[in-house]
């Protein structure tokens, strides 16, 4: 919950030219109000833009909420799903989370799907068995062609905001534990090929040591994105 619209605008203009050259997919994932303003700010530049949420239902009762045709009409292609903070904060489940997936997919928006464990569940040695129960639940019925549309998070609950990350090697058996859960779920193929990040204090200080990992794909960046420099630095790293 960060910036107005023309501190977007602004954000956007300084960040274009420092990442035009990566070779890395990047999305800027901005609060409602500053989707439309983004959209027309990231116009003819390589960053794809995200939404923080979505209701899952396409229209109704459901005051305050946005639905993914509302999105899609503002030019977002990605959005994020069941973060630790909408779990922490705001009673997102893993049933909840499902529906919005598919509500997605329905409308070719994209899922970028967080799940983590909390530092209880960390400390009681069960960050495994929460974190795949959560992507088995989050992927109940959802196809295999389907899975190429979507991006996976591991975002422990107890590294948001807190200046605590996960280490490089926690973070990617964590994520190996996932990869492998999709395995399980679909096959060798969709394991390999989909997308898992990890997310929870992010910095350019230690995103190398994390993308430097086997199983880590990239990174959901938090209060690092908030400041131009430090986020391209981020986004240009290079394998």
């Amino acid at each position: 919950m960060n910036m107005l619209p023309g501190d977007t605008i602004k954000f956007i203009e300084g960040l274009i030219p420092l990442v035009k050259d990566t070779q890395n997919e990047v999305i800027l994932c901005v609060p409602f109000t500053d989707l439309f303003y983004a959209w027309h700010s990231l116009e003819g530049s390589n960053i794809h833009l995200g939404a923080q949420n979505m209701h899952w239902e396409a229209s109704g009762a459901y005051t305050g909420e946005v639905s993914a045709e509302m999105l899609k009409s503002v030019g977002v292609e990605y959005v994020i799903i069941g973060h630790s903070e909408r779990r922490a904060y705001f009673a997102e489940t893993d049933e909840t989370v499902n529906k919005k997936i598919k509500s997605a997919l329905k409308n070719d928006l994209k899922p970028i799907v967080c799940v983590g464990e909390s530092l209880e569940q960390r400390e009681n040695g069960e960050t495994k068995e929460i974190i795949t129960s959560q992507v088995e639940k989050a992927l109940t019925d959802i196809k295999k062609e389907d899975i190429n549309n979507i991006i996976i998070a591991y975002e422990p609950i107890w590294a948001i905001g807190t200046g605590k990350t996960a280490t490089s090697e926690d973070a990617n058996n964590s994520i190996k534990a996932i990869r492998e859960k999709i395995r399980e779920l679909y096959d060798e193929e969709t394991a390999e090929n989909i997308i898992i990040q990890y997310g929870g204090s992010v910095k350019a200080s230690n995103s190398k040591e994390l993308f430097d990992t086997s199983d880590i794909d990239g990174a959901l960046v938090g209060g690092a994105s908030l400041k131009v420099e430090e986020f391209a630095n981020i986004i240009n790293y290079k394998k």
